[in-house]
């Protein structure tokens, strides 16, 4: 039985009161080496988002990075790191990304790594989400036109959620889209071994 990793929450220290970033650190497993990856990996991207949304910026007048826990389980660690940052103007800004681990080696996934080469998932995936635009009636931009082949995704029990930026397919009113999709509806074109197998086996 693969058991939840243990998570300690660490913050970057910031002279300002309007700037707090707190970011996930991962502890306590048995493989050091994947333990360093995953830490590493989370690091790294949070600093990409930090550079996006103006950190280093001057103008910056506030910024609140946090990071909510999706998938904890079976051996599978699913987070999303997202951070607000306001430089003034009418609104501040909202970015949100995940990542996905295998937690005996540190390894992370991408969308396309989930699902066997050549199933064109990319289809399969949009065709789902577009019965949902539909069935729930959400408003687009311009139309949708498919996911990307990367799109952003998170793993929640049972379920892959792909998810789109705050303007990417909808107005700013609907915030961030996002599709939960039961595994069970897609498991003909999941990867053997990959993260969304081993959540499968225990639907």
């Amino acid at each position: 039985m693969e058991f939840p990793v243990s998570i300690k929450t660490k913050n970057i220290p910031h002279a300002s009161p309007n700037v707090n970033i707190f970011f996930p650190v991962v502890l306590n497993l048995k493989n050091e080496n994947a333990q360093s990856r995953i830490n590493h990996t989370i690091v790294t991207l949070l600093n990409k988002i930090l550079i996006e949304q103006s950190y280093y910026d001057p103008s910056l007048v506030e910024m609140q990075a946090y990071y909510e826990i999706k998938n904890n389980q079976r051996g599978i660690l699913s987070l999303n790191l997202i951070v607000y940052s306001f430089t003034g103007g009418a609104h501040g800004t909202t970015i949100i990304k995940s990542l996905t681990f295998d937690t005996a080696s540190g390894k992370s996934y991408i969308l396309s790594e989930m699902f066997k080469p050549g199933s064109d998932y990319v289809k399969v995936l949009s065709a789902i989400i577009q019965k949902d635009i539909k069935n729930w009636g959400i408003d687009l931009v311009d139309g949708f036109n498919g996911i990307d082949k990367e799109q952003d995704f998170y793993i929640a029990d049972t379920s892959i959620v792909i998810y789109f930026q705050i303007y990417d397919i909808t107005p700013g009113y609907w915030g961030f889209p996002y599709f939960p999709i039961p595994l069970l509806d897609i498991s003909n074109i999941i990867r053997p071994n990959s993260p969304l197998d081993r959540m499968m086996a225990f639907t």
